[in-house]
């Protein structure tokens, strides 16, 4: 038999975890190239011979996706596969037509095919949406189980270096995160859990990241991202929507696929969201999931003391680009102490500016960009730029960190309140 021609379409992490899973190794089929999208300068890579198998041995390009309509016709290609997220539904349907005007069949690949089985019990946690508040969910189960367990969390990739090197990563300590060369999404994931004690792994292959997880691990915790299903088969999943974007749940692939497999929905940030936007999400969770348990949290939020009242915000990255939303914790924290947000897009520079471009949604609040070394030296500029009192951060790390800023810092964070996270692990408790 022929090999079916095969593209990926991704954006560094769920198109590998599916090559890896389903096509590595597979002579029914011939991986032709990925295409990537979503990440500042992530195609004109290699998905290197050594984790592309025996089939590949001079690996597999990856190109940027505006070439893939002309990539099909020039591979004779007869099956693209869509293997990224955080997109509403009519973004998937647009490219599904690109794809089938240029002759080739469309496909997304499900859980049964792609969902490796653990050892040992898994507690999903994923969203409807980046940016709901996932992350410290995740934290706080971490928080919980470990002080009786040894708990491991494996988090979605975000592998956007040099592919080779970054198979298998685990972290545990803030050199490590200097060792990876991590980027500042990466630091916002990873840092939190290295500040309580923990360990975290991510990478390219995980098969590899899921056996050495295994090994030291009572409980993994599957931190999701980017509004992706869990690559381990969860036994128990715990799914986050957000009454700040009502509908959202029903209308952005994968997010819906979550709500629908959900074990538990968290219904978050309540403190701040209108009563009748946590009606609606209650009723169509109803609809959607009738024999999930539903939980209700607040986010609070605490920030540090500040002198001065006009501020620059730095918000966490993926949640106001892609994510979508137009104001974070920090720009919520900041009006409550009645302060002035400073518009940072005259002073925007390079890359940063390009942000603002691509995302017109954002006005008063700066996007913690930092994909590169130069990325991040071009927010350091913008930010030293703004005339203002203070910086306002409200990304899950120190941003002092990694940045010299001429200003004072004032943090903002943000946990899942006690109240229900002990709720929450009585229900895992009964579950389990």
């Amino acid at each position: 038999m022929t090999p079916k021609r095969v593209i990926i379409m991704g954006a560094a992490g769920r198109d590998f975890h599916n090559f890896n899973m389903v096509f590595r190794d597979n002579t029914n089929y011939q991986v032709m190239c990925f295409t990537a999208t979503q990440i500042p300068d992530i195609a004109g890579r290699m998905y290197p011979p050594e984790l592309a198998g025996h089939l590949y041995p001079q690996g597999i390009p990856i190109y940027p996706e505006e070439q893939l309509s002309q990539l099909i016709k020039d591979n004779d290609v007869d099956m693209v596969i869509f293997a990224y997220s955080d997109v509403p539904y009519s973004y998937v349907m647009q490219k599904s037509a690109i794809v089938n005007a240029a002759g080739a069949n469309f496909c997304l690949l499900g859980p049964k095919d792609t969902m490796l089985t653990a050892t040992k019990p898994v507690i999903g946690v994923c969203a409807i949406r980046t940016g709901c508040g996932k992350s410290q969910v995740s934290r706080k189960l971490f928080h919980l189980f470990s002080q009786t367990q040894k708990v491991t969390a494996i988090r979605h990739p975000m592998p956007y270096g040099d592919l080779a090197q970054q198979v298998c990563q685990r972290f545990a300590s803030l050199t490590d995160l200097d060792a990876h060369k991590c980027t500042i999404e990466e630091r916002e994931e990873y840092e939190p859990y290295i500040e309580m004690g923990g360990v975290v792994y991510a990478g390219v292959d995980y098969g590899v990241i899921l056996k050495k997880a295994e090994q030291e691990s009572d409980i993994i915790i599957w931190d999701g991202g980017n509004n992706d299903f869990s690559f381990i088969k969860p036994d128990i999943l715990i799914t986050l929507v957000d009454p700040h974007r009502v509908g959202h749940e029903v209308s952005y692939y994968a997010g819906e696929i979550n709500l629908r497999m959900a074990d538990i929905v968290i219904i978050n940030k309540v403190g701040t969201a209108q009563p009748e936007n946590i009606q609606k999400l209650e009723k169509t969770i109803s609809q959607v999931n009738p024999t999930a348990r539903v939980l209700q949290s607040h986010s609070p939020l605490q920030m540090d003391d500040i002198t001065g009242k006009r501020v620059l915000v730095v918000e966490d990255g993926p949640t106001l680009t892609h994510g979508g939303m137009a104001y974070g914790a920090g720009a919520l924290a900041a009006r409550r102490h009645d302060l002035t947000l400073m518009d940072p897009r005259p002073y925007a520079v390079g890359s940063i500016k390009e942000t603002y471009q691509k995302y017109p949604h954002l006005t008063n609040i700066l996007p913690a960009m930092g994909y590169s070394k130069k990325q991040i030296q071009e927010m350091e500029k913008t930010i030293n730029a703004v005339d203002c009192d203070a910086v306002v951060s409200a990304t899950p790390i120190d941003l002092g960190r990694l940045v010299q800023i001429d200003k004072p810092i004032v943090r903002v964070r943000y946990e899942m309140e006690e109240q229900a996270a002990q709720e929450l692990k009585k229900i895992i408790d009964s579950l389990l």
